[in-house]
């Protein structure tokens, strides 16, 4: 079965009623790739307005969901408050989580699980730290994160992988083409280890400062199926990284 590309735009802590409001204008108006599925996630606040504004195919994320159903957690958001509002996605693992907020692999794997079972579909990150990958580390460290997530999870149908090297998350460095592949491929070999069919089913994206002008060439490899995009996603030259099989 062929993986279908898939596109996420993950606006961060980033966007006001009015720039949020043009985003989604931009996306309304695109021809978009239809063989491409695109998900956006705004800041919590502006979720609903995205929701209720945005044209039907593309899908919203939030970009945190609690482990719980409800209750006295303060600040957290659920995943029925999320699906009440047509929310389907969650972005969990991010690095800025991971290292400004001390999320540790179990917590992330927690939150997944909880979100899987309960219907939404999680955008779920990994990647390396500049001194990990300088140490010949990469490897390694994301096999950790998804020893956590393998304990964790049996059902990885809702579960799409996004591999994002810390030390090129908004810092304008990418990954080479044979970089980002060499790590893609070692993720999809861990995979084996569930099953064939996980193997060949999830899709694994690639973000750290994706953009128009490097995502054509990444889109080529075998085993990247699509991008999480930071800061791009804000331009509207993101409708060029969801079309970039097509030019």
């Amino acid at each position: 079965m062929a993986r279908k590309f898939f596109v996420g735009g993950n606006f961060k802590m980033n966007g006001s009623i009015s720039s949020i409001k043009e985003i989604v204008k931009n996306l309304n108006e695109a021809a978009l790739d239809a063989e491409v599925e695109t998900v956006v996630a705004p800041p919590a606040l502006y979720l609903q307005l995205v929701r209720d504004s945005l044209r039907s195919g593309i899908e919203v994320a939030a970009q945190n969901v609690w482990d719980k159903p409800n209750g006295a957690y303060t600040g957290e958001i659920s995943v029925e408050q999320l699906k009440d509002s047509k929310v389907t996605w969650a972005i969990l693992g991010h690095s800025e989580r991971r290292t400004i907020l001390k999320e540790s692999d179990e917590v992330v794997a927690s939150k997944t699980k909880y979100a899987t079972d309960n219907g939404l579909g999680v955008i779920w990150c990994c990647g390396e730290s500049l001194e990990e990958r300088e140490a010949g580390k990469t490897i390694e460290v994301v096999s950790r994160q998804l020893e956590a997530l393998k304990a964790k999870v049996s059902d990885w149908s809702r579960i799409v992988i996004a591999y994002e090297p810390i030390w090129a998350i908004g810092t304008g460095k990418v990954a080479t083409t044979e970089q980002a592949q060499e790590v893609h491929k070692a993720i999809r070999d861990w995979l084996k280890g569930v099953s064939v069919k996980v193997t060949e089913e999830t899709r694994i994206l690639y973000g750290g400062s994706v953009n128009e002008k490097n995502c054509g060439e990444l889109s080529k490899q075998p085993d990247i199926d699509g991008f999480l995009v930071g800061g791009a996603s804000l331009k509207p030259a993101f409708v060029d990284i969801i079309n970039c099989r097509k030019q």
